[in-house]
């Protein structure tokens, strides 16, 4: 396992000040998981309070020497900076440490890569990583020779700057290719959405930070109301588990159906190239009607989670959505495993004992209540499609075979009672 130094920067606001200290100790704890889960070793952490970031080499001079001094005493094999380098600085960094230089974007988009299973989320990875390279490939060719002397429009180019276009030209064509073919899955998923929506089926969205515990909410969930293990979502205690939006049906005995999707987790300083990659899938996010965000109460950031979660909701636009606060994890804090209910909106429970999942099924219902009403109808024998379709989909409470029709009391969506409403017995 390659060896990690992990440099900070802590902007101040002053000379005498180190505002923000807690989110800058935050910031690097993070920046330790992200390493570990890139397969790297943290073997050191090097920080520095300035008040703004040198614009050539990002850390001071007395700093990047102190850093080459470093790694070369721990044998780091790379060295990580905790926020996004410009071109310039990255390949300042790479040229003064004589090591491997990687920005936090780049360790982001390393584990994405490795994360990624499915074709979209490959080529969702795939464009975010081009976007981010291109900018950078100056520098990467230092070893070729320089612009040479001829003349002409290519010929007094050296080897390197020749090199420099090629690359560029292959990623732009790259990007294009992948960009088309992601549109073409984006049509096919929006054309899924549409259905869902025509369905009236409620659509539920698990939100939170990376590796709060949505994917074993989801499979909790499946496990107590839809009892299919192929169904399943993959689950894992670790960062970024889950890159792929899954989309389940939960449909309990005795309520309504609705539709549970798990997305890609949040972190603080997403790289904006992802949130964009990746908007088709997060579109499922903004389309639900109801969010459940997990937290991780176990960790003592978790606030600072819930801010990051709340900020990438915004960009999604869809802060306006009502929201189930789930804090997960309780057991942990001495909660014990048994699910405790402030208010309507906030839950504290543990998934992995898979206590709280019948309590959260109660706050999803009562949230989801207003797009439901009780009716009763007469469906014609000639049209046992339409009793079929509200045996799967409604709430049907009594049923009888009369002269005219089979009679259902139910409760259904507003949006099914106005499709069959030429069939309701008006009271």
């Amino acid at each position: 396992m390659d060896k990690a130094l992990i440099v900070g920067m802590n902007i101040t606001t002053n000379t005498n000040g180190n505002k923000g200290k807690g989110s800058f100790n935050f910031a690097m704890d993070e920046m330790v998981s992200l390493v570990k889960a890139c397969d790297l070793e943290p073997v050191g952490r090097i920080e520095q309070n300035m008040e703004s970031a040198n614009t050539a080499t990002y850390i001071g001079a007395g700093k990047v020497q102190e850093v080459r001094e470093m790694v070369k005493m721990l044998e780091a094999d790379i060295v990580v900076f905790d926020n996004g380098l410009s071109p310039i600085q990255l390949r300042n960094l790479s040229r003064e440490l004589d090591c491997p230089v990687m920005d936090r974007t780049t360790l982001i988009l390393e584990i994405f890569s490795a994360r990624a299973r499915t074709r979209e989320a490959r080529l969702q990875v795939e464009v975010a990583r081009l976007q981010y390279m291109l900018p950078r490939l100056v520098g990467l060719h230092d070893a070729l020779s320089r612009q040479g002397g001829a003349s002409g429009a290519m010929s007094n180019k050296g080897a390197g700057e020749k090199k420099l276009e090629l690359d560029r030209r292959r990623l732009e064509q790259r990007l294009t290719s992948m960009r088309r073919e992601l549109e073409e899955i984006a049509g096919e998923r929006e054309t899924q959405r549409k259905k869902r929506a025509e369905s009236g089926i409620p659509r539920v969205a698990l939100v939170g930070y990376t590796n709060a515990g949505k994917s074993t909410i989801m499979n909790a969930m499946l496990e107590a109301y839809v009892g299919d293990e192929e169904k399943k979502v993959y689950e894992e205690d670790m960062l970024f588990a889950t890159l792929d939006t899954t989309v389940r049906r939960i449909a309990p005995s005795d309520q309504n159906a609705f539709l549970l999707s798990d997305t890609v987790g949040f972190i603080s300083n997403l790289p904006h190239n992802l949130v964009k990659a990746f908007r088709s899938t997060l579109e499922e996010v903004r389309e639900a009607d109801l969010l459940i965000q997990v937290v991780d109460y176990s960790d003592e950031n978790y606030m600072e989670h819930i801010k990051v979660t709340e900020d990438t909701l915004k960009e999604l636009d869809a802060a306006q959505i009502p929201m189930i606060y789930v804090f997960n994890k309780a057991d942990l804090c001495g909660m014990g495993t048994f699910a405790t209910v402030q208010g309507d909106d906030k839950l504290y429970m543990s998934a992995k004992s898979r206590n709280g999942i019948d309590t959260l099924l109660t706050l999803i219902t009562g949230k989801l209540a207003g797009r439901y009403r009780d009716c009763e109808f007469i469906i014609p024998y000639k049209r046992g499609d339409i009793v079929s379709y509200l045996n799967d989909n409604a709430v049907v409470h009594k049923t009888e075979y009369r002269e005219d029709g089979v009679y259902m009391e139910t409760n259904v969506s507003r949006i099914d009672a106005a499709r069959y409403e030429e069939f309701i017995v008006l009271p």
